[in-house]
């Protein structure tokens, strides 16, 4: 497989809550000819809070990322998190009025055009990998586990920034939890919100909106719920208890990053996708994976 090159913006959260994370997404990458080459001296993209303080100051935090990518002669920056790929699309629609991309060129002291392309890295997986080649590396089928794949929302919105899928359909992560051996039934809740970042502040809110989003999982008869934002997976799996106290359940639901659901099936072990390093713990779908690989090795 040929190796592909993107600048690589991690973001703030994969080198602390989301960890595990940026662990599975730089393992897949590479198993995957991804060569996710870091941006030098990148810095905080001011994620979603910045944008409600000041709309320009905001899309210079992002922009000053998107000129240091510039400098490394590539044409596509990727990123696992959702907030950063929103703040960086959105400085480079910025980027494209005149004025404004003089005011923020000034107010970064760097050079910059506002012309290379950012993709998540779900998309690089889904669109520039491909799923049948992701297929073809296949070692290990989730065979008989059920994900309800959750892409929160602003993955895919809005729509006209996102330029990804469907934004109120999407159907990536489906596709990919198929491709590697899993169910992905219908989950009607893939792009509510699960309270964002009002964990804190309004914290019934996340207690509210994080509980609709286990209950729909369970319907569905879900192993685990499949995310790629680790703000999601810090509302769903670290507060679980919260959600679970407030909407008088005791279940528990794993939440994996997709880079996990595909790690484990291009022969990763859960170790080394960090799925020990979750809330929520995974023994018993890791053991009904397991059981059901030796039934069909039979």
């Amino acid at each position: 497989m040929k190796t592909k090159r993107y600048a690589y913006y991690p973001g703030c959260s994969q080198h602390g809550t989301a960890a595990e994370y940026e662990v599975s997404a730089r393992a897949v990458a590479d198993k995957l000819g991804i060569t996710l080459v870091d941006i030098e001296d990148w810095s905080c993209c001011g994620s979603t809070p910045a944008h409600t303080v000041d709309h320009v100051l905001y899309g210079a935090l992002a922009a000053r990322n998107l000129a240091l990518a510039e400098q490394m002669k590539l044409d596509t920056m990727v990123t696992p998190c959702p907030s950063c790929l929103i703040a960086l699309k959105s400085a480079r629609v910025m980027a494209q009025d005149k004025a404004r991309l003089q005011e923020l060129r000034e107010l970064i002291d760097l050079p910059l055009k506002g012309t290379i392309e950012v993709k998540s890295l779900l998309q690089v997986i889904f669109e520039d990998i491909g799923l049948e080649a992701l297929t073809a590396m296949v070692k290990r089928p989730l065979t008989g586990l059920t994900f309800a794949p959750y892409y929160g929302c602003i993955l895919t919105r809005p729509p006209q920034l996102a330029q990804f899928d469907d934004a109120e359909n999407p159907v990536s992560m489906d596709k990919i939890i198929a491709a590697v051996g899993a169910q992905a039934p219908d989950f009607s809740f893939k792009t509510e919100c699960c309270g964002a970042a009002f964990g804190l502040a309004k914290r019934q809110i996340v207690q509210t909106l994080s509980a609709k989003v286990l209950a729909a999982a369970e319907v569905i008869a879900a192993d685990a719920i499949v995310v790629a934002c680790p703000l999601c997976h810090q509302n769903l799996d670290l507060r679980q208890d919260q959600v679970n106290a407030f909407r008088g359940a005791r279940s528990k639901m794993p939440i994996w990053y997709i880079t996990q659901v595909v790690g484990l099936a291009l022969g990763f072990s859960p170790h080394e996708m960090g799925l020990d390093k979750h809330a929520v713990a995974s023994d018993a779908i890791l053991a009904k994976w397991e059981n059901q690989v030796k039934e069909h090795a039979k």
